[in-house]
């Protein structure tokens, strides 16, 4: 009876972090992720931290701040909430990927902490993209609330969508967290992405008040499944790393797949 407010209070933990408190009915709060229960509520998980991040939004938009220093904080509090984790994988992956000539070459420099070129690039680009398009949709949506709407649902969204590496690849090293996570069957990720995709489809469509938004969560997905390729012909699988990337790219797709369609007005 308390698996899935167990699962959902761990997948908090995992994604972000969050003080989440200890709570009687939860067996190991601290214990090793089993991505098989999490996956199922992974989206409520980000859906926590979009609510979040669109609070800052909204009262930043209230206070009388333009589109884009209102972005630049809502997208600032995301950042703090989940420990700039995705943003790293982002920027570790750009570096091993770019900077490397062999698997094995490209897999030590994404497990250096030290941001190269190619990372920097990517963390500049990455963040410059999500800020300057939660902004328009800020200035193309009808108001704040409208906005938020995208924001709740593009961060849930790209959870799950991260988590698709861990369906089609097997972890690249022996050890890390995508050693850790292991393998994630299909069943258990389509729990959450298929919810995920009919409830993000109808936010962004209800948000932006055109049909075409609701692509918004198929784009997600179809931009972390470019990363999972991507993953398989460089490193020949997955790691924590292509993960967060596939989550970083899976929210920048959802939210110009939602902002595209309110330019085919004009």
């Amino acid at each position: 009876m308390n698996d899935i407010p167990s699962s959902f209070l761990q997948a908090v933990r995992f994604w972000s972090r969050l003080p989440v408190p200890e709570f009687d009915f939860e067996i190991d709060p601290h214990g090793r992720p089993d991505m098989e229960r999490l996956a199922p509520v992974t989206p409520l998980a980000g859906a926590a931290l979009g609510i979040g991040a669109a609070i800052v939004l909204v009262l930043a938009s209230f206070l009388g701040l333009p589109p884009t220093p209102a972005a630049i904080f809502a997208v600032a509090a995301l950042v703090v909430m989940t420990g700039a984790l995705h943003e790293d994988g982002l920027a570790d992956l750009a570096d091993g990927f770019g900077g490397g000539r062999t698997m094995e070459r490209k897999l030590e420099i994404m497990r250096d902490s030290r941001i190269g070129s190619y990372g920097a690039a990517a963390l500049v680009l990455g963040l410059t993209a999500k800020i300057s398009l939660l902004a328009s949709v800020l200035t193309a949506a009808s108001g704040a609330p409208a906005a938020s709407l995208v924001l709740i649902a593009a961060v849930a969204v790209s959870r799950i969508a991260g988590l698709l590496p861990l369906v089609l690849l097997s972890p690249a090293r022996s050890d890390g967290a995508g050693a850790a996570a292991g393998r994630l069957s299909l069943d258990a990720w389509r729990l959450g992405a298929a919810p995920s995709l009919v409830a993000g489809a109808l936010l962004a469509w209800i948000a932006t008040g055109h049909v075409g938004a609701i692509l918004a969560p198929a784009l997600a997905f179809l931009a972390a499944y470019g990363v999972a390729r991507l993953a398989r012909w460089q490193i020949g699988g997955q790691t924590g790393d292509v993960c967060g990337a596939a989550v970083m790219l899976a929210e920048i797709a959802f939210l110009a797949g939602a902002l595209a369609p309110l330019g085919w007005r004009s």
